[in-house]
């Protein structure tokens, strides 16, 4: 429902490789920085975004998606699902053109809020378990 194919495919083939991924940091037993590492393997630019504000994967690191000096065209959330709201309406007023929600993150006000705005969203689902299914 929240991460339909066409969604999915247009996220990860046709919005940019610009992928700011909230919650990154140098923990490496974090998710965040596996899916990371995935993405850019896949040809992602991914740029950190965590208190730190942490050199991670040789990109790096800002506070906030506002901290950001350049244009980002996906935002990946790594962040617990009360937090990831916020996290969206900042990706909508960045002027992202995605944002995509990892697995058990989930917020249906901020999803409905997102599309509105006219960015595409996914919702629950992973990129690193996605991308490679393109082919």
């Amino acid at each position: 429902m929240y991460g339909d194919s066409a969604s999915i495919n247009k996220i990860l083939t046709e919005l940019g490789d610009t992928w700011a991924v909230v919650g990154l940091s140098s923990n490496r037993r974090r998710a965040a920085y596996g899916v990371a590492e995935v993405l850019q393997r896949f040809g992602k630019r991914v740029v950190p975004v965590h208190p730190k504000a942490e050199t991670v994967h040789g990109e790096q690191g800002y506070a906030s998606l506002e901290g950001i000096p350049f244009e980002v065209d996906v935002v990946d959330v790594f962040v617990n699902s009360d937090l990831a709201g916020a996290v969206a309406d900042e990706a909508v007023r960045i002027g992202a053109k995605g944002v995509w929600f990892q697995l058990d993150v989930i917020d249906e006000a901020a999803y409905e809020r997102t599309r509105a705005a006219g960015l595409d969203m996914v919702m629950d689902r992973c990129p690193a378990i996605e991308i490679p299914r393109l082919g």
